[in-house]
C-alpha cells in the first residue's frame, strides 16, 4: 500500500513539474490579433518589437505570416532567420551563438548545425585527403537557412516578410510546424 501511495505521490509531481515546464516562461512570441499574424507597418514590413527590448534580451522570437522567426542581436547587429533549424527542425533560439572563421554562427541545439547569422550558410569543417597532412577546415554547405532582412525604424525593429518564390530547406520544418506546432518538436 505504502509503494502504491509513494508511487501517486511521484505520478503527481512529475505531471505538476511538466505542467510547469509547458507553460512556463517562453521567449516573446508576438502576436496582434487572434489570427496569430503580427502587425504590418511601414511599407509592408512587420514589426517585430523595440529595438532596446531586443537589444537587452539577445533574442525574440516571432510569428511572421505564421512561420516561426528569430531575431538576434549579436555584437552591435540584427539578424532574423527561420526559428528551425533546416536538418531536422531543432529550436535555433535555444542555441548558442559562436565565431567560426570570423562569423558569427548560430549552432543548433540538437545537433550542432552551424548556421552563419548573416548569410544563412551550414557549415561543416571537413578535410581533402588528397593533401599530404590534410587538416580539418572550415567549408561552405551552401545557404541552407532562409533569413530575413531587418529594418530599424524609430526605434522599432521590423521583419520583411519571407520571399517564397526561393526556396531553402528550413521552409521545410517552417512549414510543417506553422502556426503553433512548436511544442511537437521540443526536445
Amino acid at each position: 500500500m505504502l509503494d502504491l501511495i509513494i508511487l501517486t505521490l511521484h505520478f503527481f509531481v512529475c505531471l505538476l513539474l511538466s505542467l510547469a515546464i509547458w507553460h512556463g516562461p517562453k521567449d516573446a512570441d508576438l502576436r496582434s490579433s487572434s489570427t496569430g499574424t503580427v502587425e504590418t507597418e511601414l511599407d509592408g514590413l512587420i514589426l517585430i518589437g523595440k529595438e532596446d527590448d531586443i537589444k537587452r534580451s539577445g533574442r525574440v522570437t516571432a510569428r511572421v505570416n505564421g512561420r516561426g522567426v528569430v531575431v538576434f542581436y549579436h555584437e552591435g547587429k540584427f539578424h532574423a532567420m527561420d526559428s528551425r533549424c533546416y536538418h531536422e527542425g531543432g529550436p535555433l533560439r535555444l542555441g548558442e551563438i559562436e565565431d567560426i572563421n570570423g562569423q558569427a554562427c548560430i549552432v543548433c541545439p540538437w545537433h550542432k548545425f552551424k548556421i552563419t547569422l548573416e548569410t544563412g550558410e551550414g557549415l561543416y569543417e571537413g578535410i581533402n585527403p588528397l593533401e599530404p597532412s590534410p587538416t580539418p577546415q572550415w567549408q561552405s554547405k551552401g545557404v541552407k537557412q532562409r533569413i530575413h532582412k531587418v529594418t530599424i525604424d524609430n526605434g522599432n525593429v521590423y521583419v520583411s516578410p519571407p520571399d517564397l518564390s526561393v526556396s531553402f530547406d528550413s521552409d521545410y520544418f517552417a512549414d510543417k510546424y506553422k502556426n503553433g506546432g512548436d511544442l511537437a518538436m521540443e526536445k
